[in-house]
This record gives structure tokens, sequence and C-alpha cells, in this order.
């Protein structure tokens, strides 16, 4: 290194160190253009329905997400899960009078059911399911992606009860030429208008057919927040939360892959194959998002924490995957030079998120950034930074960081 960028490397290490307020250890280790997570401001916010602690990005429609630190739950409290909308919730829901459609080409006949006939008709399920936006650390991409600028806390994960989809596809029949499900909910379009959906989304046949994809009524054992979907929804742990309809009413079996409203376009959709940041796609180059990447997030302690130099830090937070099961979780102190293993707990089914924890001794005084890296069964690692830059700031799973000071 010459003489010139080692001293330019050093100035800016000193400027650094003098924002956060102390020497920033394993400075050299600093990956390029990466800002510190130390020197984000941390956001507050208050919306009635939700706790006074989330973090409102936007009102109409309502969309909101969780710091990080308020993740800690085993189970996301319903009050602490986060909202994303398109549209309108619908107004004055009468639950008695309450139905949902099936039908479709690919149906072999149209059936209505009440939420009674929904609840005794079919056997009766519960699962830990994790849900995440698509969009889900948008704000990190550069250029700046439109839409949402989610952080970290588009992510929850809860107890869903209610039935197997599979079973009220079956109940009504599908013929062999199904290719996708499609819903439509009882949400209404900015616009007002009652032609338009805000969003009419959907999955393949086969993960409809999975054995935890839902249609629910419950979430940790209370009604499903009207926010989040009351009284009825769709959940598909794995996939991109905007698969899993709020305030279900229909549900069409479609012979071709579903074309409702954010079906189309580069809505939900990234770049068939990889391109250069701030390049302009073709929305036929467009592929749409399934399987959801690995990802976790460090939800204790919270970002900005000091501890003293003879003290370990205790970290805690959760890992969550389309694939069967997340096997390893590492952190590391040292800007991803080192990992160190987490103690990881198992799932209780697919597509529940699992909590790690382990204790962590820092080597002297300084400035620190702790990051978690969780690997799945599939093999598949999250990357350090962001990874491929697309269009629409979809799929980010870069490893969480939290701003570490030790005195």
């Amino acid at each position: 290194m010459s003489k010139r960028r080692e001293f330019i490397k050093k100035s800016l290490a000193a400027s650094l160190s003098l924002s956060i307020g102390s020497n920033i250890v394993f400075a050299n280790y600093i990956p390029k253009g990466l800002d510190l997570v130390g020197l984000k401001p941390l956001l507050g916010n208050q919306f009635p329905g939700k706790s006074k602690s989330m973090t409102v990005l936007n009102d109409r429609p309502i969309n909101m997400e969780t710091p990080a630190h308020l993740l800690n739950d085993a189970l996301t409290p319903n009050e602490l899960f986060f909202v994303r909308n398109n549209g309108l919730p619908p107004a004055n829901i009468n639950v008695e009078n309450w139905t949902l459609t099936i039908s479709g080409e690919s149906a072999q006949r149209t059936k209505s059911y009440t939420l009674t006939e929904l609840k005794s008709k079919f056997e009766n399920v519960s699962l830990n399911l994790t849900l995440e936006c698509g969009g889900n650390g948008r704000s990190e991409f550069n250029p700046p992606a439109k839409g949402n600028q989610w952080s970290t806390g588009a992510v929850g994960c809860a107890k869903w009860t209610g039935v197997r989809l599979k079973d009220v596809l079956e109940d009504v029949g599908i013929k062999s030429n199904a290719v996708y499900i499609g819903y439509y909910g009882a949400d209404m379009h900015l616009s007002g208008d009652p032609e338009k959906h805000p969003i009419s989304r959907g999955v393949p046949i086969d993960k409809a057919l999975e054995n935890e994809s839902m249609i629910a009524w419950s979430m940790n054992d209370q009604d499903i927040p009207m926010l989040n979907g009351y009284p009825l929804r769709l959940v598909f742990g794995g996939f991109p939360a905007s698969c899993s309809g709020k305030w279900l009413e229909k549900i069409v079996i479609r012979n071709k892959v579903h074309d409702g409203q954010k079906m189309k376009g580069s809505s939900y959709r990234v770049p068939c194959k990889p391109v250069a940041p701030g390049t302009k796609v073709d929305d036929k180059d467009m592929c749409i998002i399934e399987a959801m990447p690995v990802k976790s997030i460090i939800s204790y302690p919270k970002t900005g924490a000091t501890i003293k130099i003879n003290q370990q830090l205790p970290i805690s937070g959760h890992a969550w995957t389309s694939a069967s099961e997340i096997t390893k979780v590492e952190y590391s102190i040292d800007f991803g030079m080192s990992w160190n293993n987490c103690t990881l707990k198992d799932n209780n089914n697919r597509y529940e998120w699992q909590s790690f924890n382990a204790m962590i001794k820092f080597p002297e005084t300084g400035y620190y950034e702790v990051w978690a890296r969780a690997t799945d069964s599939n093999d598949m690692k999250q990357p350090m930074l962001l990874p491929g830059w697309n269009p629409k700031g979809y799929l980010n799973n870069a490893c969480h960081r939290i701003a570490i000071k030790v005195v």
C-alpha cells in the first residue's frame, strides 16, 4: 500500500472513530464502501392499533415495521407484527356473513364456505410460520429502489391456527391442469374504485398443496388483528408475504400463472439474470420471486449497547429460510474476517424461524459491529454484504449488524 493510500485509510478510520466516540477495533478489515451501522439513526413512531414502538413508513396504505430489538420473542406478539398493506382494510366486517369462495378454470366445482363451516368441516391445525416482506431490507440498496424503505423489521413469526389450504382445495376438486392459485381479498383500492383490487397474488399449485400452507383465522391464539387480515387470511411460509392474502374472500385455481394485480410487470420480480446496479430491466426479463433466501436478525441487544471490557455480551436472535431448516448461525466481531458458532435451537415445523444465542468476549475497548450469518439445509449462506442489486430492492439477505461500544 502506498504511503498516500495508507494515510487516507488511517485518516478515514480516525474520522469515523471521532464520529462514534471510540476507536474502531479491526478498522483495517472494514469492507470498502461499508457504512457503519453505529452511525445510522434509530427510528421510532406511533400508530393506533399497534405498539407505539412500531416504525411507520406509510399511513395510506398503512405500512409499518418492527425495530430489530423488539423481535426477541420466540413468537412475535400480535401488536409487534409488521404490517404491509397495498390498499385500505375493509370496513364493517360481519363475521357471521363472511364466506370464502373457491372457483377457477382448474376447479372441478365452485364452492363457498362460512367461517363456521371451515372450522367444523376440516381438521384444525396450528403451525409457527415466519412471514417476511419481499422488500425487507430495501433501504440498503444503492442506487435506491422505489417503494417502502424497509430496514430489517418487515418480518415476524407467529402461531397460526386454521385449516390446511390443500384440504379445502381437494374438497372442491383440483383438475389435472392446475398450475397456480390466486387470491382476492376484501381490501379496497386506494382510489375507492370497487372494481379495482389493490393486490391479487398467488403461488404455484405445488406450494398451495404443502402441509404448511394454511387458511388461518387465529394468530397467537387470538383473532388475527385487523391490519394483519382479520377475519381470514392465507399463510405461506418461505414465500414473500405478499402471497399470503389478507381479508380472504376468494381463491381461484388457475390453469396458468395467476395474472392478478401485482403479479405482472416488475412487482415482486427480480432480474432473471444478474444485472449491474442501476440497470433498467425490461419486464420480460424479470422472474417471479418464489422461495425466499436464508436470513437472520440479531434481536438482542439493541444496536448501540455499551458494555465494560471485563463483561461478556449475550446476543440472541432468529434465523429463517425457505429450505427445511437452518443448520448453522455464526457471529463475527471483526467485519467478517473470522466467525464463531452460535447455539441454535431446532424448529418445531418447517418455516418457523429458529432462535440462536451466543456469549461474546471482546479483546479491547472500542467500537465493534456484531454480524450474524445463517446457513440452511440447502447449504445456502447469507452474504456478508448487500447481494445482487435489483430495480425493486427485493431479497436483501445480507448479514444483520449491530453496533457495540466496549469501555
